[in-house]
């Protein structure tokens, strides 16, 4: 190989390193380049935040709303989620059991309307 083709080639590779490397830091830093963990995360916490609005609109359906409403604030914050869990409302359709943490996003989402 000729020394001036050895150094184009040299230089050639370490643009395609170097620029591959800008690439990357500029798309996952600022271009909404995600992995597969972020990615996953970013999906279980939207089912979660679905599941517990489809959980709060169960609770809210129905009649004696606003008696189940203060029953639930009079319970102690920490046990709001096992009520949730006893009445149902956690479960989605065709689920034998919910998950526990629809159950406390349901709570939580539940609070400001005890409030009321």
């Amino acid at each position: 190989m000729k020394p001036e083709t050895e150094v184009k080639v040299k230089y050639g590779a370490w643009g395609l390193i170097l620029g591959a490397g800008v690439a990357m830091i500029v798309g996952f830093n600022w271009g909404g380049w995600t992995t597969r963990g972020t990615t996953q995360q970013m999906t279980d916490q939207a089912l979660l935040a679905a599941r517990a609005a489809i959980c709060v609109a169960q609770f809210s359906q129905g009649p004696n709303e606003q008696r189940r409403l203060k029953d639930l604030k009079a319970v102690s914050s920490w046990e709001r989620a096992t009520a949730i869990e006893k009445g149902g409302w956690d479960k989605m359709p065709g689920e034998e059991k919910a998950n526990d943490a629809v159950a406390r996003a349901c709570a939580e989402r539940l609070e400001p309307l005890m409030a009321k």
